[in-house]
């Protein structure tokens, strides 16, 4: 009677697994409450191989619910997919539930394929040890990384805006790009160019374009002018750095210097709008929540750009950032360009 009472008749999953877009939610509940605890927690997705019909969810949120804690959350990950929330579980656990559900899941479904994703992800992948009794190969056995399932694809009219706005910028500044092209090869030794790899969405690396406004050798001299930054947090800024060049103060003082990264908004490596991109080692040295910034593309200018640039510390630039990111549309990225060339003009907060 007692066990009656507390597990009163599922009469269909939605009376216990949550929506997609809910469990979607909570997804990104849990990561917020792990970067400021500096917890971790697991996702594991069960993904059958048929579309699964109202009946056959009954069916999997009854085993489920007989399973889980209480503290775990469950729900429609796509249509032909469950996941489940495991707070505080590392990927041993997870994997551990992933083979008890297979054998309670009823006999008429077909044994569903399973993933485990792990969060912070750059612990990742994990090996498990498994068992001898474990059907599933022990190589298959690791964590995935979580931050690819945070990240906001690009929306066809902010994609529209790139290619149009790019393409028209640099038709438009094509005399000014040639004329800096020239004044750089005669005033200093090097490559027109500086390439340099930097994050963008997801964590993907790109070559990412600027007219070089330092001495050929200044990646070399970087190291020991790392103690001087002016910036804190893993950002390297240095208002009269030793190794830029009196034309390259000027480029920088007007962003004529990031005119090239047109074509990595072409090419789709960047946007028009979006956060700053890190270079590699820099966004590797973020803590775990600053690496939200990398949920969407990176851009030539966004909040950081219009409020003062290296005048705020970097835990304030990241934060600008996330906001950002959580209010993109085709408004506010508006805006953010109407606001970007008074900066630009007004030298607001340049180096």
């Amino acid at each position: 009677m007692l066990d009656s009472w507390r597990r009163p008749q599922l009469k269909c999953a939605s009376d216990f697994l949550q929506s997609a877009e809910r469990l979607q939610a909570l997804l990104e509940r849990e990561r917020m409450r792990c970067d400021r605890g500096n917890a971790s927690f697991s996702l594991l997705t069960l993904t059958f191989s048929a579309r699964l019909s109202d009946s056959n969810l009954t069916a999997i949120a009854r085993t489920l619910r007989d399973r889980l804690r209480i503290t775990d959350d469950a729900g429609i990950w796509s249509a032909r997919a469950i996941g489940v929330i495991l707070p505080e579980t590392p990927v041993a656990g997870a994997w551990k539930l992933a083979d008890d559900l297979c054998e309670l899941m009823p006999h008429e479904l077909p044994r569903p394929k399973c993933e485990v994703f792990a969060y912070p992800s750059d612990e990742q992948p994990e090996e498990v040890l498994v068992g001898e009794e474990a059907e599933q190969p022990e190589e298959d056995r690791i964590s995935r990384p979580m931050h690819t399932l945070f990240v906001r694809p690009m929306p066809a009219w902010k994609r529209a805006i790139d290619v149009i706005g790019a393409s028209v910028a640099l038709v438009l500044a094509a005399p000014l790009l040639l004329a800096v092209a020239v004044a750089i090869k005669l005033t200093s030794p090097g490559p027109v160019i500086f390439k340099q790899r930097r994050h963008t969405i997801g964590g993907r690396k790109f070559m990412m374009y600027k007219f070089r406004t330092m001495a050929a050798n200044a990646e070399q001299r970087k190291t020991a002018l790392l103690r001087f930054s002016e910036q804190d947090g893993p950002a390297f800024k240095l208002a009269k750095d030793p190794r830029v060049t009196a034309l390259g103060r000027f480029l920088r003082k007007t962003s004529i210097d990031e005119l090239p990264q047109l074509v990595n908004v072409l090419l789709g490596d960047m946007s028009v709008v979006g956060p700053r991109p890190l270079p590699c080692d820099e966004s590797d040295r973020c803590e775990q929540w600053q690496l939200r910034r990398l949920d969407v593309t990176s851009g030539l200018t966004c909040i950081w750009q219009v409020r003062g640039r290296s005048a705020v510390s970097f835990c304030d630039w990241i934060r600008m950032d996330i906001e950002y990111i959580r209010s993109r549309s085709l408004i506010n990225d508006v805006k953010l360009i109407a606001q970007t060339m008074p900066a630009v003009l007004l030298r607001r907060g340049a180096c």
